[in-house]
């Protein structure tokens, strides 16, 4: 977790709004694992259901009039991810949650919106393993993928349902 991006910072906040427990990974301690360098992902939260979540946090920001709910990702974040998911085993799964940083005067439901210091957030998640079922290629040269519009739709959910 980097605490100076704003949308880790939210999204930790909300965690603690909320009395869900967590960790904070700290990318500059991140073990290595089997000589192999993984991806780091941002937070270990212990959910009151049977998962508990390996969480990727990718920032976008949504803009009334057009917006759209952007999830892509690079290859190796999913990649990463799913490596990080089998290293933790069971009760732990890969979690993309996508944080949503709203306009002020964008419409949104209130009981999905989180308001942190001057900022809007929606923060919504797919488990990898859905996600990478539907992932296509979005860019071969920036190595992004997304889920089409329709899949992720099926998939996202607010994160208040997943934890």
């Amino acid at each position: 977790m980097k605490s100076h991006i704003h949308y880790e910072t939210a999204f930790e906040s909300y965690l603690r709004e909320k009395q869900v427990p967590y960790v904070a990974v700290d990318e500059a301690k991140r073990a290595i694992f089997r000589d192999a360098k993984l991806k780091s992902f941002d937070f270990i939260v212990y959910s009151s259901h049977e998962t508990n979540w390996l969480v990727d946090i990718k920032g976008r920001s949504w803009a009334p009039g057009g917006g759209r709910w952007e999830n892509w990702v690079t290859q190796l974040d999913l990649d990463g991810l799913d490596q990080w998911q089998g290293v933790f085993g069971a009760g732990f799964r890969a979690l993309f949650v996508f944080a949503y940083q709203l306009a002020l005067d964008a419409p949104a439901p209130a009981d999905v919106v989180y308001d942190a210091s001057r900022s809007r957030y929606v923060f919504a998640g797919v488990p990898i393993d859905q996600y990478r079922q539907f992932a296509r290629v979005r860019s071969p040269k920036w190595g992004t993928v997304n889920m089409p519009t329709r899949d992720f739709a099926r998939f996202v959910r607010p994160i208040a349902d997943l934890l």
